[in-house]
């Protein structure tokens, strides 16, 4: 066959295409690397949280658990996890609100006064200092040093009264997530996609003509209710970390998204 291939294109040809095979495999770890994805998980500290704590510790994986005060001031066990959380090197803990807008977005966030405050309570419980890394909760918006995107999911004129909410609490000290994907869950917090669809949608996402808000990385939106034992929790989480890693994919700090931040 080798032989073949000499006649047909020749002795250089056949260095030229050595040559350009010898220089993808030399390129692809590069490659793989270059596709970054960061965790985040929100909501907690709740009943799947340590389930979390437990899969980033064994894999030795970074991850942002954006947390909401009045869930971690609920009992001394939420606090304790809030203190595992922040004395894990890989673990940036973050603010998701105080009250998580009582799900009742509308009108929380037509009280900017009432949204910085809301954020601010949250830092005292959580005990984090600006500037803070967090996310708003019910809304995907980015307010980093380089980037600033607004939620598309709701109406143009929502959007308008939203705005000045957003500006604020930047000033205020906060860097604001928003997120490129999100491993959907149910009314009970059961995932929808398994962990083999999961994956696909993701190398999918990477390897079409979507667009993410920075190119090449992907911030995964999860929540910590969704890895409870009763939906065998730590063994989708593993699942999910190690079939990424095979498939080249590396996992970031959230601080390190935005180069400035």
């Amino acid at each position: 066959m080798l032989m073949a291939t000499g006649k047909r294109y020749g002795a250089s040809g056949v260095t030229v295409l050595w040559f350009l095979a010898a220089f993808v495999l030399a390129c692809w770890p590069a490659l793989a690397a270059d596709r970054t994805i960061y965790l985040t998980f929100d909501d907690g500290p709740l009943d799947g949280t340590a389930n979390i704590l437990d899969v980033l510790q064994a894999e030795n994986v970074p991850a942002a658990m954006f947390m909401v005060g009045l869930h971690a001031r609920s009992s001394p066990e939420s606090m304790a996890l809030v203190a595992r959380a922040k004395s894990m090197p890989l673990v940036t803990v973050g603010n998701h609100s105080y009250s998580h807008a009582f799900n009742r977005y509308r009108k929380f966030y037509a009280d900017t006064e009432g949204v910085v405050a809301d954020m601010v309570r949250a830092n005292a419980v959580l005990g984090l200092e600006v500037p803070t890394h967090a996310r708003l909760p019910g809304r995907n918006v980015f307010r980093l040093p380089n980037i600033s995107t607004n939620d598309l999911s709701i109406d143009q004129h929502e959007r308008d009264v939203e705005q000045p909410d957003y500006e604020f609490v930047t000033a205020t000290g906060f860097w604001l997530y928003g997120w490129d994907h999100e491993w959907v869950h149910d009314g009970t917090g059961k995932p929808v996609q398994s962990v083999a669809r999961l994956v696909s949608e993701i190398d999918h996402m990477f390897s079409g003509k979507v667009r993410f808000v920075r190119p090449n990385q992907l911030i995964l939106l999860m929540h910590d209710e969704m890895f409870r034992d009763t939906f065998n929790g730590t063994a989708n989480l593993t699942a999910l970390v190690q079939g990424l890693r095979q498939l080249g994919y590396s996992f970031g700090h959230i601080p390190d998204y935005d180069p400035l931040n």
